[in-house]
């Protein structure tokens, strides 16, 4: 998934979630108003394409970046079936889901579309999007090539939606040349959270004069505190409830705020002013949790021959929040089989194989990832791929944007220490099971 600014992909993924929690609210508004509002679409059918099939179709998407893998992708389909023309529409992603609200009202939405996690159940729930149970039970999609988190991210109630086009996990990003300075060896990947801890406090009181700082905390769920969340046994969001009430929830949000309250981290307010990513990418950060696409965010850059990445720290358990967009097709699209013969294509070994050969994103399709993994040599990406094994989708619901509006709004407090963390836990779950409640 993505769009591009000075760093593409850091733009990408960071941007996508804090977007659809603005844009989320919008869509509802149009769903509900304007579109089908009969639940989730029931037609299933599938009939695969002959060699002549003969349509246009449009393929939405919101990151310019990959469109040249993309097409490579779209050449070799065309050359299978020459009667279809695919048109590809990049909308920024500032506007990608605006614009997809509209379409969505009047049922003129791509034929196929990128999809993400956070907006997924939204169009799925109010019928805006085609199951692939056709094409699965034609032998032409096999959820099984795909990391399963990703699939059952795209699934509801039972039934599956979206193939996955890429993902990413978390890991530690480190700059082994501010380890170096202040005198602290680099940890192993068996670390724990009170060695991370402990080694944030350490280089951030060594190079205090400098104006560098261990780690940093932040106000993105997707690359810290759903993760220690995870990783603590809690829950975000299951069964229709919050789970951030728990006594597991409140120990991966105290990890934050410990951090920041030893001098590991700057401030809240000083990461409001400067995300974690900028401070790693500025030289003033040891230690950056973040995803596997901040490798673009440092190709050709001064910082690209002194980073290493170590999986994230183990709490009670070893988990990774795991997210990627995937391919959908519009339940109201006039060209079904085209776009569905698409979808299918680029769900393939193939695609993916040439998608990964673009060096962008990672490929969803199991054993696909190898050019991923060594594309940045003497650094260790390979445990972006192995982090699958132990990972956990991203926490969703039908309206992602209610709640996350509410973890910006509260949990802030809890990480600054304006607040105890267990009684700021306490309100979000209160305010986010009403909110749940309204889905």
């Amino acid at each position: 998934m993505t769009s591009t600014t000075a760093h593409p992909l850091t733009t990408t993924r960071r941007t996508t979630l804090a977007g659809a929690a603005t844009l989320g609210v919008l869509v509802t508004t149009a769903a509900c108003g304007g579109g089908s509002g009969d639940g989730p679409a029931a037609d299933t059918a599938y009939e695969a394409p002959s060699s002549d099939l003969e349509a246009r179709i449009t393929y939405g998407l919101w990151d310019q970046a990959q469109v040249a893998g993309l097409q490579r992708n779209i050449d070799a389909f065309t050359a299978k079936f020459p009667g279809v023309e695919v048109a590809v529409n990049v909308t920024p992603f500032s506007e990608y889901w605006t614009k997809l609200q509209t379409q969505a009202s009047s049922d003129t939405l791509p034929d196929l579309f990128w999809m993400n996690g956070p907006n997924f159940q939204l169009y799925a729930a109010n019928g805006k999007i085609a199951p692939i149970t056709g094409a699965v039970e034609a032998g032409d999609i096999d959820p099984a090539n795909y990391p399963s988190a990703l699939v059952d991210l795209y699934s509801l109630d039972g039934v599956t939606y979206g193939v996955p086009k890429d993902f990413d996990t978390i890991g530690v990003w480190v700059n082994t040349d501010l380890f170096a300075r202040a005198g602290v060896g680099l940890p192993t990947a068996e670390w724990t959270w009170d060695e991370f801890q402990d080694t944030a406090v350490r280089i951030s009181q060594a190079l205090s004069a400098q104006g560098v700082f261990g780690a940093a905390g932040g106000m993105d769920g997707q690359t810290t505190y759903y993760n220690t969340i995870f990783e603590a046994g809690g829950e975000v969001v299951a069964d229709g409830k919050s789970g951030y009430a728990s006594t597991d929830a409140v120990a991966g949000l105290q990890f934050w705020t410990d951090l920041i309250a030893s001098g590991g981290s700057p401030s809240i307010q000083q990461l409001t002013d400067t995300t974690a990513d900028q401070w790693f990418t500025s030289g003033k950060l040891a230690m950056y949790w973040g995803g596997s696409w901040f490798r673009a965010a440092l190709t050709d850059t001064d910082l690209a021959g002194k980073v290493q990445v170590l999986p994230l720290p183990r709490g009670a358990q070893q988990v990774t929040v795991i997210h990627g967009v995937s391919n959908v097709v519009s339940a109201s699209t006039k060209n079904r089989q085209a776009a569905q013969a698409l979808q299918v294509f680029l769900a393939g070994q193939e695609a993916q194989q040439q998608l990964g050969s673009a060096g962008t994103v990672i490929p969803a399709f199991n054993g696909t990832q190898g050019t991923f993994a060594s594309s940045m040599p003497g650094t260790d990406l390979q445990l972006f791929l192995d982090a699958v094994d132990y990972s956990k989708p991203l926490p969703v619901s039908e309206n992602t944007a209610a709640w996350n509006a509410l973890e910006t709004d509260l949990l802030p407090d809890a990480f600054s220490g304006a607040r105890p963390v267990g009684e700021v836990a306490g309100d979000l779950a209160q305010q986010m099971d009403e909110a749940l409640a309204d889905e």
